[in-house]
């Protein structure tokens, strides 16, 4: 009875925190301000700002995420945005509530380019399992969003132990073309649509190497081969190409989907580790007639690092994943820091629902593996490459990613150096509404089935 009783008043909690967000906040960017696609959305965002009290926080060692960083720096926000950043002299108006972060640190909101919270959700039951439509090689007409379940516990462990504040959900790795990506906020939410992050485009989720060809070929069907791969990609292509140069009347869910692509409404989040297939991928994109965001994973990126970075093409990695199938066998840990030295994008990404809680840890291991091989990466530059940089590569960094007066006031104040194993989050805002509070029980996030993990809510 006890059990049954905290499990109530915690799924109480959490309605009652989204209703009165939702009641007590202004109208954020209507639909019709959402990027376009080559049709219009059916299932646009209802997301709405929620602009908090006006805050200043001062005396904090501030990393911008767009590489500066400013010691005893002040940073200002009200109305949901950020109002201005600087150090000790800039003016703080009056009617803002100051926190003095003296001894801590501030970065913008962290951002994960690659997650499956929500599509796989926890508890990790089969039931769950709503990534993977691993019917045909080319699915383009599934969209993410459809299999997000907000109450994922998983997003208010994000939220409170790694600082994450936006996210983007992406279908899993079976098929070529796994389906439409959403951007979200992390807010606590009853419907996907009110999370659905307001002006972020679209992505389509593809995927090249062992996975497509593993699970086709062991069904008896193509694709069996890396070969296989491509030419059912290419083929899906050109019918994608006849479709968007045509006059798009009869509806086609699938066609939709890479006509956006062809039209750069929609970008590409391609999951691909060798070097030799990413350099595949970058020439099927030109003979198709679109371009690559960013390659996921992307354990060889530092073999072909100049090429990637002529490209505009973005790699999310991990700090040192290693060897869990064949594909990954030369990843080496100083890969992201080869990235940075030859001047591309870097992106550390989670993949994972226990590594999102720690991006920052990630980051930090990866920069500590380019020291030892005698690439020094400034502190600030390893910040973004977990705030503005996935920003960029998935079409939102005009809105969040750095703190710049006009952004989306997504911040973090940590309680230590944030690139320290020692640090985690003291507070979470979003959209300038402060959303996690380690000092305060109210506002420590909780969900159905959270069982008293650190820093989610009463464990009574």
């Amino acid at each position: 009875m006890a059990a049954g009783g905290a499990g109530m008043r915690r799924t109480g909690a959490m309605l009652a925190l989204a209703a009165c967000l939702a009641a007590c906040t202004t109208t954020g960017d209507s639909a019709a301000d959402v990027a376009s696609t080559s049709i219009a959305d059916p299932y646009p965002s209802t997301y709405k700002t929620w602009p908090g009290a006006p805050t200043a926080l001062t005396g904090a060692t501030v990393y911008d995420g767009a590489g500066g960083v400013i010691a005893g720096g002040t940073v200002l926000f009200a109305d949901g945005k950020v109002v201005g950043i600087g150090g000790p002299d800039l003016a703080i108006p009056e009617g803002y509530t100051r926190i003095d972060a003296t001894g801590k640190f501030v970065t913008p909101g962290i951002i994960d380019i690659h997650s499956h919270l929500g599509d796989y959700s926890s508890p990790a039951v089969a039931a769950h399992e709503d990534g993977n439509e691993g019917t045909d090689p080319i699915t383009p007409e599934v969209w993410a969003e459809h299999s997000v379940w907000p109450q994922d516990p998983g997003f208010s462990r994000a939220l409170a132990n790694g600082g994450v504040t936006s996210l983007q959900i992406l279908p899993g790795s079976a098929n070529l073309m796994g389906g439409r990506s959403v951007t979200l906020k992390n807010v606590p939410a009853l419907t996907v649509q009110g999370m659905k992050f307001p002006g972020a485009p679209y992505s389509l989720k593809m995927a090249c190497g062992e996975n497509p060809k593993r699970v086709y070929g062991g069904k008896g069907r193509m694709p069996a081969t890396r070969m296989g791969n491509f030419a059912v990609n290419r083929k899906a292509w050109i019918d994608a190409r006849k479709y968007a140069d045509g006059d798009r009347k009869e509806r086609n869910l699938g066609m939709e989907t890479l006509a956006g692509v062809l039209d750069g409404d929609i970008l590409v989040q391609n999951h691909c580790y060798r070097a030799d297939e990413m350099a595949l991928v970058l020439d099927m994109a030109e003979e198709a007639g679109y371009r690559v965001s960013a390659f996921h994973h992307a354990v060889e990126s530092y073999k072909i690092a100049e090429l990637l970075r002529e490209a505009g093409v973005c790699s999310a990695v991990w700090a040192d994943w290693y060897g869990f199938k064949m594909e990954a066998y030369d990843a080496i840990p100083e890969n992201a820091a080869l990235v940075y030295q030859a001047g591309a994008c870097v992106v550390i990404h989670s993949d994972d629902a226990n590594l999102i809680q720690r991006l920052n840890q990630e980051a930090a291991k990866a920069q500590g593996s380019g020291k030892r091989l005698g690439i020094d990466i400034p502190d600030a530059e390893v910040i973004r490459w977990i705030t503005l940089n996935p920003a960029k590569a998935m079409g939102i960094d005009a809105l969040t990613g750095s703190l710049e007066a006009g952004k989306m006031a997504d911040v973090v104040l940590w309680n230590g150096d944030p690139l320290s194993v020692y640090s985690r989050p003291e507070k979470v805002w979003v959209d300038g509404a402060l959303l996690y509070d380690a000092m305060d029980a109210k506002r420590r996030p909780v969900s159905d089935f959270e069982l008293g993990q650190p820093g989610e809510g009463d464990v009574k």
